[in-house]
């Protein structure tokens, strides 16, 4: 919440068991009605053997869940724009439930401020306006390896005078 206060994005901030999300998510952006979601969290890719559960992510199933939960809810992935994921995130899966940026294509430990820089730069790109998404992506700590994701256009309107 400090690098958006630093940033200038009004941003609000919830913490959440990450088996919870998908439960509340909606009734949440409800209530907040943001531009950019921001869904994470800790996970991890069990390579060689899957964890207790069975399954080969710590938490990507829950991401999973919370992104087809928001796109039920808006379906237009330029009037919800959502970032999702944590390190070592099941990638594909998360951009094929409807992320339009998750993490993490080379299943590497993400920066945890990457999913934050990718939402300013959203936040201050324009509204009419597609992003330049590579040039996006290297402004984190490792870029296309860390994160990735869809051409989007940002959420700001420019007008004038400002």
């Amino acid at each position: 919440m400090n690098f958006y206060d630093s940033m200038g994005v009004k941003a609000n901030g919830l913490t959440l068991k990450e088996n919870v999300i998908s439960e509340k998510i909606v009734d949440l952006v409800k209530e907040f009605r943001p531009d950019i979601v921001v869904i994470t969290g800790h996970d991890a890719y069990y390579s060689k053997d899957t964890n207790k559960s069975g399954k080969s992510y710590q938490n990507s199933d829950n991401f999973i869940s919370a992104i087809k939960e928001l796109r039920k809810y808006e379906k237009n992935q330029d009037k919800l724009i959502i970032i999702a994921g944590a390190c070592q995130s099941n990638y594909e899966e998360l951009i094929k439930a409807g992320a339009n940026f998750a993490s993490s294509p080379k299943r590497i430990n993400i920066h945890a401020l990457d999913p934050a820089i990718i939402a300013a730069s959203l936040a201050f790109s324009r509204k009419n306006k597609s992003i330049d998404l590579l040039d996006t992506l290297k402004k984190t700590k490792y870029g296309s390896d860390g994160i990735g994701g869809i051409i989007t256009n940002g959420t700001m309107y420019v007008g004038y005078p400002r």
